[in-house]
């Protein structure tokens, strides 16, 4: 098993703007004065390029463009509702958001098998969400794919039971703890793992100082060196600038690159920079319009397709 892919969906967005639904809990968003014709037009310019780097590092990019008949401003980070694995499964997941739960189309699986990924089952989870019970995919659990191990910061958006669930399911072992952001001088549950920490192959990018609990930030920390990665911290600054949002991708030659965003670049220090290249070559793209108003970057706009092809 591999940790990382050289193939990934992306769906670029028709409707992009700050969702009113996921603003309550997600403290990373901001809304915009920009009208929202013009917001949606600044999105897909941003992701065109993200799309474009990506290419040109050699890595597989299924573009699928948003649906013009659903009210969906979050489509642009399809990481949240699906997961595509090793062994042909699809994994479906529950929604916070109502408006968020439209994202999940059947259509986008069969234009991958129309790409020629094999499709053996479909695991849906979202029922779920009826029951007011949430895990939204890899942005609530991050996954050490050649450990077995997943990391989830327990938030509306990421259900203990569920996440256990998962794991038995697909035998990670869990890796449980609480993750807080300070907002308005309060400490508030960070809503989704993946904007705090990052795991690739030989290394693991943390925002530690977001794990409040001294003992669960123990725990964390050991499992990630146990496991031989070099542990890169980063600060609770650096986290909002969306350095914990990064990627490990790699092309079919087996050059691995950790994507992010460009303001998450520049927070970095320059021996942060150096630690993660020697794992992999940096991609980094301005992707502040949807950062600002979306509250996710470049990792959550990335569904790694681990499918096996025909």
């Amino acid at each position: 098993m591999s940790q990382s892919t050289s193939s990934v969906l992306m769906i670029r967005p028709a409707h992009f703007r700050s969702n009113e639904q996921t603003a309550v809990n997600n403290f990373f968003q901001a809304d915009s004065e920009v009208k929202v014709i013009g917001l949606n037009a600044k999105a897909q310019a941003e992701f065109d390029a993200l799309v474009t780097k990506l290419t040109q590092a050699g890595i597989e990019v299924v573009v699928v463009n948003d649906t013009t008949d659903t009210d969906t401003p979050d489509a642009v980070f399809p990481n949240n509702w699906v997961s595509f694995h090793e062994n042909g499964d699809i994994v479906l997941y529950p929604m916070f958001a109502e408006n968020r739960r439209l994202e999940r189309r059947e259509d986008i699986i069969e234009i991958l098998e129309d790409n020629g990924f094999v499709v053996e089952e479909i695991m849906d989870y979202s029922a779920a969400e009826e029951d007011g019970y949430f895990l939204e995919g890899t942005g609530s659990m991050v996954l050490d794919r050649v450990n077995k191990k997943c990391y989830a910061a327990l938030s509306d958006r990421t259900d203990e039971e569920l996440m256990i669930e998962f794991c038995e399911d697909y035998e990670y072992n869990p890796v449980i703890f609480e993750a807080f952001q300070t907002v308005d001088g309060k400490r508030e549950p960070i809503y989704h793992t993946n904007v705090m920490m990052s795991v690739g192959t030989d290394f693991a990018v943390i925002c530690h100082e977001a794990i409040d609990d001294k003992k669960e930030r123990k725990m964390v920390l050991e499992n990630l060196k146990n496991d031989g990665k070099e542990v890169i911290l980063i600060t609770e600054k650096q986290m909002h600038h969306f350095a914990g949002n990064m990627l490990e991708v790699a092309n079919p030659k087996g050059e691995k690159f950790v994507v992010m965003s460009l303001q998450a670049y520049e927070s970095l220090t320059k021996n942060q920079i150096q630690s993660l290249e020697k794992y992999a070559q940096i991609i980094h793209s301005d992707l502040t319009t949807i950062e600002t108003n979306g509250g996710g970057s470049a990792r959550c706009m990335i569904a790694e397709v681990f499918l096996l092809k025909e």
